[in-house]
């Protein structure tokens, strides 16, 4: 795998760390909201995080903007991190926990039955396109849905190439997704569905408006097309295909960040405009190199659940980098209400925290702890995980504390975050600290009523 070594890494992070700070633009009128959000894009696929892969449009958001290296999304797999980023609530509350089935692989082989999930969001579940309509906003969800069969139905205005399909059968035309007209055999996915968010903005005119472009790539199949994979075969020549097409690939989502900057710039309206970036949860290890990171997609070990968050517009301090301060994704539905001055849904409060003062007012977040729980199986790679890539598992994070509950084998594992390779286990020689994270974690999962895996009745 083509993989930057960690002194290389550190060198970007810090090179942009210490970037000329331009000034912040405090404007008191609600922005309109542009979420880019990438499927299955790892924490290290962006170049400024240390990638292989060349990414000059989101290394220009981060350059610009407020870029925020400990966010993670609320699940480690597509469906549930959706469901909680959509309504700012967590696993309990929505009741998707994972992409159905909950009991992956062989039955012989599970130790456990987990409970069953949900596969779509209910009626009652109030999606940041609702909460935002009584401020004005007009919305659009532009891409991948996966959480039933229509947006539409969760209030979003706009809704194109969005149903309960989890990726695409093809990233290069004819598609066959509801509502995206056909473009010439061999487009790109990504390229026509920024030409509708393109289209979306410039009907929105001066209302403010929630745009969520949600790209399919870089979720398998790997595709790309001829012209774009020969690119890429000369700018990474000792490359694999599979490599070289997994950068196209990641490539076709920077180029959908360039046209979107190009197009509020263009028209004036990068003082009341906000760009954010991010991925629904860590990348597919086979495909792509989460760097420094353990693990990937599936696992709630770093790779599989932290993900790039960058903020970019005029309110934000140019070129920030914030390496404290843990943030999940179910923080951007209480930031999207503070901006526009409305209140969380009468249905109950949100579980995330608004992110403002961190982003505009340069001040840390408050001290909490950030939880996952997630009591499904998922298969894994022989080669790589053995028959699991995860066993039913939850976990808390406090600072840089890190502790992991594995129910199969009643086993916790203490990671120290500060060291982002989670190599070393700590617990064995810091009792204290994982009985005080335990009885935390064991807390939350019985205030949130959360659904448990359970030992099988014996014969």
């Amino acid at each position: 795998m083509i993989r930057i070594q960690h002194w290389l890494w550190l060198i970007v992070l810090g090179t942009l760390a210490g970037c000329a700070q331009l000034p912040r633009n405090e404007s008191s009128t609600p922005p309109s909201i542009i979420l880019v959000l990438a499927d299955d894009l790892g924490w290290a696929d962006i170049s400024c995080q240390g990638s292989a892969w060349e990414t000059p449009s989101i290394d220009r958001l981060a350059a610009e903007g407020v870029r925020l290296t400990r966010a993670y999304s609320n699940g480690p797999n597509c469906a549930p991190s959706r469901a909680c980023l959509m309504t700012g609530l967590d696993v309990a509350a929505h009741g998707v926990f994972t992409v159905a089935p909950a009991a992956r692989g062989k039955a012989e082989n599970r130790k456990l039955v987990p409970p069953k999930t949900r596969r779509t969001l209910q009626d009652t579940d109030v999606s940041i396109a609702e909460m935002l309509k009584s401020s004005g906003y007009r919305s659009a969800h532009i891409g991948k849905w996966h959480l039933g069969d229509d947006p539409s139905s969760q209030g979003f205005d706009v809704s194109i190439a969005g149903d309960r399909r989890g990726h695409p059968k093809t990233h290069l035309a004819p598609w066959k997704l509801p509502n995206l007209p056909e473009q010439a055999d061999g487009t790109e996915l990504a390229d026509a569905l920024t030409d509708h968010a393109i289209d979306f903005i410039r009907e929105c005119g001066d209302q403010p408006y929630l745009l969520v472009l949600s790209h399919y790539a870089v979720h398998t199949p790997v595709q790309v097309s001829d012209e774009a994979l020969n690119r890429w075969q000369k700018r990474l020549p000792g490359a694999t295909r599979r490599q070289q097409k997994y950068a196209a690939l990641v490539d076709s989502v920077d180029r959908s960040v360039a046209r979107l900057m190009q197009q509020v710039e263009s028209s004036g309206k990068s003082d009341d405009t906000v760009i954010i970036f991010t991925s629904d949860n860590g990348g597919l290890e086979g495909f792509t190199d989460n760097g420094p990171l353990r693990g990937g997609k599936g696992m709630l070990y770093e790779g599989g659940i932290r993900v790039p968050l960058i903020f970019w517009g005029d309110r934000f301090s140019g070129g920030r980098v914030v390496e404290g301060n843990p943030v999940q994704l179910t923080d951007l539905a209480p930031t999207f209400l503070e901006w526009a001055k409305t209140n969380p849904p009468a249905s109950g409060s949100l579980n995330g925290a608004s992110l403002v003062q961190l982003l505009e007012e340069e001040r840390d977040l408050p001290p909490r702890d950030l939880y996952w729980h997630f009591p499904a199986y998922l298969s894994g790679s022989a080669k790589r995980h053995g028959l699991w890539r995860t066993t039913p598992v939850s976990a808390i994070m406090n600072g840089d504390d890190k502790l992991m509950e594995f129910y199969e084998s009643e086993e916790l594992q203490l990671y120290d975050l500060s060291v982002m390779t989670e190599e070393e286990d700590f617990s064995e020689f810091e009792p204290q600290k994982v009985m005080d994270l335990q009885n935390r974690l064991e807390r939350w999962l019985r205030n949130r009523k959360m659904p448990m895996p359970t030992r099988p009745e014996g014969p």
